[in-house]
């Protein structure tokens, strides 16, 4: 199979076996290569074609014996992640002339040396899910705030998001939006966001967030550069202006560093619903390509808890929960809201506001 012959095909993401990790490492190139990945869907590719044999010691073994779900686990960009690392760190002359998009002949031989010789390197990078964290995403949060409160929710935003990993969304009231004309943040903010806007733009309302903090099970330290560089490891390195945004934040949260918990998303979001809601604010949970990581239990309990809490939310102290999260049929993200205000009706369904790229570099908006 080659990248172009790659197809994106729905399975069922707790399948495991060798099957299903050969099936994630196809899925994972097609998404790259539909997303205008090249570099990533060819490293992806590489690591696919080398299922088939010997090579990659014992980082390739653990790969196809994967005990796991491939799929939900994320596991093609778990090593991916890892091989990144090794060119941004300048570890491996041979493999970055793949990232460096120059022309190779043999890059599943060049794939399988790398892995070979920096064996001790990449095995711990199996160990634990991708870090996505991109502040590009942020213009969901914003643009669903500029709705709910076009909805007549107040304006004053509490903004608690599962699955934080480096509290980079948290920061979102130092970033600038522009929104297919709609403003919002401060003029002079380093981090611009302007994605290229399809379709009405939101409503030109304002908006203030009045807190913001998040849980991961893992967070990370933008001020440690070791942790940083973990970070910049998955972004894909054919989208330069991510890395523009990266070192954004970074400096961001050197000034005032993100409030992130060491927690489950269950258990976090239960200990924020369970505290007083404070009138005239919005409470929000939120999150972004974070749901599929998310244990199928705690996505229950998460739901439970906030359609319960949401039975109790009132004009005053009204409920929201945002969401973007991928489509694998369509390979874009999508934009979805519930919220609660003691109306009849409100929180029932998810309303889909918008579509977009991954990272969002455009943005079509579906809102009326």
């Amino acid at each position: 199979m080659s990248g172009d012959e790659a197809k994106y095909e729905l399975v069922d993401p707790q399948a495991k076996g060798f099957d299903a990790v050969q099936r994630a490492f196809a899925n994972q190139v097609a998404y790259c290569r539909d997303n205008g990945a090249p570099i990533t869907a060819a490293i992806c590719q590489a690591l696919h074609d080398l299922l088939e044999t010997e090579r990659g010691g014992a980082v390739m073994r653990r790969v196809r014996k994967w005990a796991g779900a491939p799929l939900a686990d994320a596991l093609p960009l778990r090593i991916a992640g890892g091989l990144h690392a090794l060119h941004l760190a300048g570890e491996d002359d041979a493999l970055s002339a793949i990232y460096l998009d120059q022309r190779v002949s043999n890059p599943q031989e060049i794939v399988a040396d790398a892995i070979e010789r920096h064996e001790a390197f990449l095995m711990p990078w199996l160990d634990g899910p991708p870090q996505t964290n991109e502040a590009g995403r942020s213009w969901a949060y914003a643009a669903a705030m500029l709705w709910l409160a076009d909805r007549g929710l107040p304006a004053q935003f509490a903004l608690n998001e599962i699955g934080a990993s480096a509290g980079i969304n948290l920061m979102m009231r130092r970033y600038f939006f522009d929104l297919g004309g709609v403003t919002a943040g401060p003029g002079g903010a380093s981090m611009r966001l302007t994605p290229e806007w399809r379709g009405s733009p939101p409503p030109a309302l304002k908006y203030d967030i009045v807190g913001a903090r998040g849980c991961d099970v893992k967070p990370v330290d933008l001020t440690d550069p070791t942790q940083a560089l973990r970070l910049k490891a998955y972004i894909w390195p054919e989208f330069t202006e991510r890395f523009a945004r990266m070192d954004a934040a970074i400096a961001a949260a050197d000034t005032m560093p993100p409030e992130v918990a060491r927690e489950s998303a269950d258990v976090f979001v239960e200990r924020v619903l369970a505290e007083p809601p404070e009138a005239g604010v919005t409470r929000v949970v939120m999150h972004s390509v974070v749901w599929q990581y998310v244990p199928e239990y705690q996505r229950e309990i998460v739901t439970r808890a906030m359609e319960a809490a949401g039975e109790k939310a009132t004009e005053e102290a009204p409920l929201a929960w945002v969401s973007l999260e991928a489509n694998r049929d369509t390979h874009r993200h999508e934009l979805s809201v519930r919220y609660w205000n003691g109306k009849s009706g409100n929180g029932e369904d998810w309303q889909r506001l918008a579509v977009a790229h991954p990272h969002g570099s455009w943005v079509e908006w579906e809102a009326p």
